[in-house]
């Protein structure tokens, strides 16, 4: 009977085990040129890359989930997924309900407009400004911006906002430096509005990948992965791919 019992607890350790290894990775691959999907329906992206190259580091075996921005924090909190990587900010507000990895990259924003359109943000007071909803672009533009009358337009992405810019239903779109640079490559007659913004409440700290409150072994081994890819040249090849230029 103990022999029968070991056994099973040593079978029932092994399957535990086995299943730490896989993770569930949640994120919204419509933000080039940081998670996106090809035209072969597969994940790609830098974001993506990176995920693998920790991974791999990590000796983790990873999945990926395709997830509207706003659901990914809720989803980690009811434990859908194990973690969250989506070119998302550290906020204050984000780490009372979700744990952070060491920032991968760091981040700034900016406005988007027709070229000659605006020449500083200063002049988007009571324009309508397009953002994706529930990130921090449409915080920073409610709670920071409110007294210039500027007008938050949410979109559930970012290629639907930048869309509504381009046939004229919002005056610019506040995105992320690197998605703007990204997509400014393929619409001339466009262009950056004023310098980026670096409010390290809303963009200042960069980005991470988020797991759920508690679980530090998860995170340890993300964090961990994510030094092995530093110490060993693999993830500065990573982003010289993405952003060199």
């Amino acid at each position: 009977m103990k022999l029968f019992h070991a056994a099973a607890l040593a079978m029932s350790l092994f399957s535990v085990q086995a299943l730490a290894t896989e993770v569930k990775f949640a994120t919204e691959a419509t933000y080039p040129p940081f998670e996106y999907m090809t035209d072969k329906n597969e994940f790609a992206g830098f974001d993506i890359e990176l995920a693998q190259a920790v991974c791999a580091a990590a000796k983790l075996t990873c999945t990926f989930s395709n997830q509207a921005f706003d659901s990914l924090i809720p989803s980690l909190k009811f434990r859908r997924f194990d973690v969250a990587i989506a070119a998302m900010d550290v906020t204050e507000e984000r780490a009372k309900q979700v744990d952070f990895s060491d920032i991968y990259y760091a981040n700034s924003a900016v406005f988007v407009a027709a070229e000659s359109k605006f020449t500083t943000s200063e002049q988007l007071a009571g324009k309508s400004i397009g953002v994706q909803n529930g990130t921090s672009h449409q915080s920073y533009l409610l709670e920071q911006l409110k007294d210039k009358d500027v007008k938050a337009v949410p979109y559930a992405s970012y290629q639907n906002a930048l869309m509504d810019l381009t046939s004229g239903r919002v005056d610019a779109v506040f995105a992320d430096t690197a998605v703007a640079a990204e997509w400014l490559k393929s619409h001339p007659g466009y262009q950056m509005v004023g310098k980026p913004v670096t409010d390290a409440k809303y963009f200042g700290a960069g980005f991470a990948m988020a797991v759920n409150k508690g679980n530090k072994a998860l995170l340890d081994s993300l964090n961990q992965g994510l030094a092995a890819i530093k110490a060993d040249g693999s993830y500065q090849k990573l982003y010289d791919k993405y952003f060199a230029k």
